[in-house]
């Protein structure tokens, strides 16, 4: 099939076999599709995740809060299989009825809060323990600029850059040269940033850098998609000295490894209940 064999009907349907290599759980509808629990651990916080980037952002900041010296932040972290369809669970669905990771359960609170949406978890932990987040306004906006910046940014990267250039069933031009297009103004825009200042959005490591660190750390370090000398990331000096700066965190180095199910066994830690669990692990 050419770019330009296809004429989208003047009704849209649905074909369960054609989505690539999400086809088998990406449907038209929302809501549970089968009954199940979720497990609960004995922290108040608990979380429902995957080591994608967005589940990454979540279990770097519960690290970084814990390496902070809050103790109050210690939590479990379940791992959700989504290429098994693990979150379209009645458990899931009932914390995230959007069925995606990360979630997280707040039993602190009574009735227990529910918590959905990366950067939605990022914010919540953040006023919750009153960390990497500024207290200046100014600074604070700033932070949340940059924060739900992220929030609309990633979907070009990874749906639509992802998607064409390394998931989709057949190779098309035209979208991976819009998408490529895009993926490389952002690489630009957030070099150009980092040329300036330390970190995202100032000199104080904040929750932006957490939300923005593993999408774009994983393309610069070639970790996502195959793409870093398709995207010539090398032209981004100012992104690559941040991307190792935040990368050799020790928070960082053991929030990646949470929930991560593939790679090496030494990077792979499927729960995690306390700090114990990393024994053994390239952290």
């Amino acid at each position: 099939m050419s770019d330009s064999s296809y004429t989208p009907p003047r009704i849209w349907q649905w074909d369960p076999n054609n989505g690539g290599k999400f086809a088998s759980i990406n449907r038209p509808t929302a809501g549970a599709r089968f009954d199940q629990e979720l497990p609960v651990g004995d922290h108040s916080l608990q979380l429902y995740s995957l080591a994608t980037p967005n589940g990454v952002k979540v279990t770097i900041m519960l690290e970084e809060l814990l390496e902070a010296g809050v103790s109050d932040a210690e939590y479990d972290a379940f791992l959700i299989d989504i290429s098994e369809g693990e979150q379209f669970s009645s458990g899931f669905v009932a914390v995230n009825p959007n069925s995606k990771i990360p979630a997280l359960m707040d039993h602190s609170t009574q009735p227990p809060t529910r918590v959905f949406e990366s950067g939605s978890i990022l914010l919540y932990l953040a006023e919750k323990f009153n960390a990497f987040l500024p207290k200046d306004a100014r600074q604070r906006t700033e932070t949340l600029n940059w924060l739900f910046w992220q929030m609309g940014a990633a979907p070009f990267l990874g749906g639509g850059f992802g998607h064409f250039y390394a998931y989709a069933p057949e190779k098309y031009e035209y979208p991976i040269n819009r998408y490529a297009m895009e993926v490389k103004r952002q690489l630009d825009l957030l070099n150009q940033q980092l040329a300036k200042h330390t970190y995202i959005a100032g000199e104080t490591y904040s929750i932006a850098d957490i939300a923005i660190w593993p999408w774009y750390a994983a393309v610069v370090n070639n970790e996502a998609y195959d793409a870093a000398e398709f995207l010539q990331v090398r032209e981004y000096p100012h992104l690559i000295r941040w991307v190792k700066q935040i990368g050799a965190r020790p928070a960082v180095k053991r929030g990646r490894l949470v929930n991560r199910a593939w790679g090496d066994e030494a990077e792979q830690l499927h729960e995690r209940h306390s700090a114990a669990d990393f024994a053994g692990k390239k952290c």
